[in-house]
């Protein structure tokens, strides 16, 4: 007997249907991861581009001055836990005084791709935003990392000192090498299993710990709840492997030992009550003790930057944009302005 044909019109017809159902498939599978259901507080954008042999997608918000242009830019970079989204207070302040500001979400945050491979580094993510900023025509912008975006920023500036008019680290992590301080290595697939077994309330334990010294307020629930989100996906696994490299990222990629090679005015706002270090909880309570000490960080890191200063916030943690917002803004709009180039009439 011989072996079932289809005319090569039809198997070409389905092979587009799969194709495109499969297409359709991964899209319905990334779609909740991007966040659907969570409504930003400014209008969103996306930015599309290809990197590492696929194509992404970087959701950003993109907020022009209230009233008065002063001509001025500033772009506002994330950390791990959360995306653009929690800059909402810092962008309304920033925009009343006359700034357009630029929130993106990394690729692998927020609303923006988490794609099934990617090689992450701080340079990469340097040259998406980049990517970014290009698309949109901007020339110079101010730039402030929070977090993980503290070492974003660093690394952006260094790789671009021409186009960062100034350089402002709030709480940023990486402002010492752990590896070089005894943290042993971690691989990847164990920052992976943790992120697995995360829930909404391990995640908010750990927020009341690390961010908020055991004093809970209603609003710091979005970020527990953001965060909790992605778990409900059932493509979750994709979100937590992305995570899990960007931990290995963080731990392998320092930049403190770059500070002195910044040139650009910098502001260093750093709540002194952070204790926030990368795998301190593979060390001994004595060698714990001794590691993202931030009332010593501060000082340290400002004397390593060239022109910089800095700004210390007693008894706050490592947001201070959300738990002291007016003491973290007062200073930075006063830096901004300090360093900003008077529009021309």
């Amino acid at each position: 007997m011989k072996p079932a044909t289809f005319p090569l019109v039809k198997l070409a017809g389905l092979l587009s249907l799969a194709a495109a159902f499969a297409v359709s498939s991964a899209q319905a599978q990334e779609s909740k991861l991007r966040l659907e259901d969570w409504e930003y507080p400014f209008p969103e954008y996306t930015y599309q581009f290809e990197s590492q042999l696929e194509n992404h997608e970087m959701v950003y918000m993109d907020l022009f001055p209230e009233n008065a242009s002063n001509g001025e830019t500033v772009v506002l970079l994330h950390g791990k836990n959360f995306s653009g989204s929690y800059f909402q207070e810092t962008a309304t302040a920033l925009s009343e005084q006359g700034f357009r500001v630029i929130m993106p979400d990394q690729i692998g945050f927020g609303k923006s791709t988490k794609p099934e491979h990617y090689h992450y580094t701080f340079q990469q993510l340097a040259i998406n935003t980049m990517g970014l900023l290009q698309s949109l025509e901007i020339d110079s912008a101010h730039i402030l990392g929070h977090s993980m975006g503290g070492m974003l920023a660093t690394r952006f500036a260094l790789m671009y000192p021409e186009f960062t008019e100034t350089l402002t680290l709030l709480n940023p992590i990486g402002l010492e090498d752990w590896k070089a301080l005894g943290v042993p290595y971690r691989p990847v697939e164990a920052w992976y299993q943790q992120e697995l077994g995360k829930t909404a309330e391990k995640i908010k334990a750990y927020q009341l710990n690390s961010y908020y010294d055991g004093k809970w307020k209603p609003a710091y629930d979005p970020w527990v709840q953001q965060l909790a989100s992605y778990l409900d996906s059932p493509d979750y696994a994709r979100m937590a492997w992305n995570q899990a490299l960007t931990y290995d990222m963080i731990f392998t990629q320092p930049v403190v030992y770059e500070f002195p090679k910044l040139q650009m005015p910098t502001l260093l706002v750093i709540g002194q009550r952070d204790r926030t270090a990368l795998g301190k909880d593979a060390v001994t309570a004595q060698e714990r003790a001794k590691l993202g000490d931030y009332s010593k960080l501060g000082q340290t890191t400002q004397d390593a930057i060239p022109n910089s200063q800095l700004v210390e916030l007693p008894g706050i943690g490592h947001l201070p944009h959300i738990e002291a917002f007016d003491r973290f803004i007062t200073p930075y709009l006063q830096f901004l302005v300090a360093h900003s180039t008077p529009q021309s009439n």
